[in-house]
């Protein structure tokens, strides 16, 4: 007998509940587990008795309803504290003083997103909207650190229980958005840019002149500066290439383009690289289905990973779509305007489909923070972003997570707007070394 089975008395052995289990005592803690609805078969097992019954010798946790419902309903929701953590689906007179796993269901299904909510003006779910945003609790891996203190009842409780030690790892993201300043563009673009430096006088005709001609590297072609870093730091790391059509907010080149074409090459024949999906592609299959053929003529391989651009996730079709498409792991889980844990978590967890509550093969990586985050929505500069991202990393530490974070190379430019950038970005890759 496996005297480390942790046995989970229930009242039903339901999807959520099966889903939540998985990860907060299998994927954090590292424990075989099992759902028990017969009390007969719990056996001489370490027991988590999640039922209104009482047993004997047990580790009590009250639930709530939100694992045992179907659909979405409004959850009323109140917060308080618990080993100076934030807690809610509270119930003080059990072991543990919460429905641990309905508080980390609601978090990780984002379960909030598919309520009614205003949108930004791109459609998104903004962060200030979020729980976690309004309770000061985004930048902290609040699942994470819940089951560090769940971990802990359990073993005053039970002394024969081993858990996993969970080590720190970092990935970097790339997204090129713009991967080129000049190159990239068809002969009316590139014939309408330089007329438009000379009439301008901005000083750019020149340079836009030898770069066109290929007597000068295109300055926003930094991709060596990155992948050598990259190396040096022995840091894994993730390329995001577009290959939508141009439109207001996509201003990638045609992925027809050769210049375009033989970077995307460069750098996946190296590098894991993945989809971009385009601005309007998070709602159109169709879209984005012809985008990923289009990157997979590129590179001559499977395309598995992507990266919404503007971080435009609709739940749940968005998800839907990259699983139809043949998409395994996506990078989008994150919010654009403030850095943090848009899910809770420091670490890749599957999608749960809150819709037809059922779990899916698509394997969530949520990202920390990125570049555009800390200079453009928040506009801090280098020292202070430091600050931030450092922060970041040491609770993905303490959680013994993943620290994902996301760049472009238009911001590790060595221009005025982007001054600092380039040894902040340095800097946070010594920083995330384990």
């Amino acid at each position: 007998m496996d005297l480390r089975l942790i046995k989970i008395y229930s009242q039903g052995n339901v999807p959520r509940l099966r889903y939540i289990a998985g990860i907060i005592l299998g994927d954090i803690l590292g424990l075989p587990w099992e759902i028990v609805t017969d009390r007969r078969k719990l056996g001489k097992h370490p027991v988590i008795n999640y039922s209104d019954e009482a047993i004997p010798g047990a580790f009590k946790i009250s639930p709530s309803t939100l694992l045992f419902e179907t659909g979405i309903r409004p959850q009323e929701i109140t917060l308080g504290e618990w080993k100076g953590l934030p807690v809610f689906f509270q119930e003080p007179a059990a072991d543990l003083p919460f429905d641990i796993f309905a508080a980390s269901f609601y978090i990780l299904s984002r379960y909030e997103e598919y309520l009614e909510f205003q949108p930004d003006e791109h459609g998104r779910f903004k962060a200030s909207s979020s729980l976690a945003f309004k309770n000061n609790f985004l930048t902290i891996p609040v699942v994470d650190l819940w089951a560090r203190e769940f971990s802990k009842a359990l073993l005053k409780r039970y002394q024969t229980i081993a858990f996993r030690r969970n080590e720190f790892s970092a990935i970097l993201t790339i997204d090129s958005d713009q991967p080129f300043a000049y190159l990239g563009k068809n002969f009316l673009k590139s014939f309408g840019g330089l007329i438009r430096d000379l009439t301008t006088g901005d000083g750019n005709a020149g340079e836009r002149y030898k770069v066109v001609n290929h007597e000068k590297k295109d300055p926003f072609e930094v991709y060596d500066y990155i992948t050598g870093l990259i190396e040096k730091n022995k840091t894994e790391a993730i390329f995001f290439f577009p290959s939508g059509d141009h439109s207001r907010y996509d201003i990638n080149p045609s992925w027809k383009n050769e210049e375009y074409r033989l970077l995307v090459k460069r750098i996946s024949g190296r590098f894991k690289s993945g989809l971009h999906p385009s601005y309007q592609s998070h709602s159109r299959y169709y879209l984005l289905k012809q985008e990923l053929e289009r990157l997979k003529s590129i590179t001559g391989k499977e395309i598995s990973l992507s990266r919404f651009h503007y971080i435009r996730l609709a739940f749940p079709y968005s998800y839907r779509d990259l699983i139809k498409a043949g998409i395994s792991e996506d990078f989008s889980m994150g919010f654009p305007e403030e850095p943090g844990f848009r899910a809770g978590i420091a670490r890749p967890f599957f999608f749960y489909d809150l819709a037809e509550d059922r779990l899916t093969d698509l394997k969530i990586v949520p990202f920390q923070v990125m570049d555009a985050t800390l200079h453009q929505y928040k506009n801090l500069d280098p020292a202070a972003s430091k600050e931030v991202i450092a922060g970041l990393i040491d609770q993905v530490r303490i959680a013994g997570g993943q620290f994902v974070s996301l760049w472009h190379n238009t911001s590790l430019l060595e221009t005025p707007e982007w001054k600092g950038w380039r040894e902040l970005f340095e800097s946070m890759l010594q920083l995330q070394q384990s």
